[in-house]
């Protein structure tokens, strides 16, 4: 994809998550965010001190919540929109430094920086994946980790919720499609980036997840073998190389 197509995808991308506000990018704090955020942070075991960068972090849905945690956390996105919705919702209560930027052209001082990179339902409105993960890994540093939960394109409730949900549209939700093993794993690697086997998790929407029977009956649903396969949300992780990464 060309330089002008990026920018009309970013254009598109821009005008899909500013011209509404997104019930599920407001800052909160619930049972259901809080999994996503565990998983995380579970998956990249930050230790004291390390520097985290989340792209695609939007209005700061799960960077708040880390921040909260003592995370030494930084946000990059697309929309300086969104960032100054960040900002309202942090209201100086943690120091996160902002960057508006493509994640595709992070800016050259961020290169090299970051112990952890993570993000959240970001990368499949990515318009090339190859271009992301390479740049991913020159924001980290080397041994630096990255890990990112994305939709599961098997799981059949997305196509319902983009087809039902009146500020969703396909052409800005496809990407979900690339959200498989053998996309990432081969996109990781030619990036400089080890790939961990993914792991999957969740069943319910917010409405069930955030009651405590939904959540019990959740952990269960989540150990049956045969439904794993289907389950909503996966994490792809990845450890970037001591050598150099072009």
């Amino acid at each position: 994809m060309g330089n002008h197509n990026f920018s009309v995808h970013n254009r598109h991308q821009r005008e899909y998550f500013e011209r509404t506000r997104k019930a599920t990018m407001v800052p909160g704090d619930s049972p259901y965010i809080r999994r996503h955020v565990d998983v995380m942070l579970q998956r990249v075991a930050p230790h004291p001190g390390e520097r985290v960068l989340e792209v695609g972090c939007g209005m700061g849905r799960h960077a708040l919540l880390m921040a909260a945690r003592g995370i030494r956390l930084e946000g990059l996105d697309l929309s300086p929109v969104l960032l100054d919705q960040f900002r309202l919702a942090n209201g100086g209560r943690y120091d996160i430094p902002l960057h508006c930027a493509d994640m595709l052209h992070p800016p050259q001082h961020l290169e090299g920086r970051f112990d952890i990179v993570v993000g959240f339902f970001t990368l499949h409105h990515l318009p090339d994946l190859g271009a992301g993960m390479r740049a991913v890994a020159r924001i980290l540093k080397p041994g630096g980790r990255a890990s990112f939960i994305e939709p599961n394109p098997v799981n059949p409730f997305y196509y319902l919720q983009i087809l039902f949900t009146p500020n969703m549209r396909w052409r800005e939700e496809r990407g979900i499609l690339q959200m498989r093993s053998a996309v990432m794993g081969p996109a990781m690697r030619k990036a400089g980036l080890e790939p961990s086997p993914p792991e999957r998790f969740g069943f319910f929407p917010p409405a069930v997840a955030n009651r405590p029977w939904g959540a019990q009956l959740e952990a269960v649903l989540e150990r049956q073998r045969m439904l794993r396969p289907w389950l909503p949300f996966q994490v792809f992780a990845g450890t970037r190389s001591a050598s150099s990464v072009s």
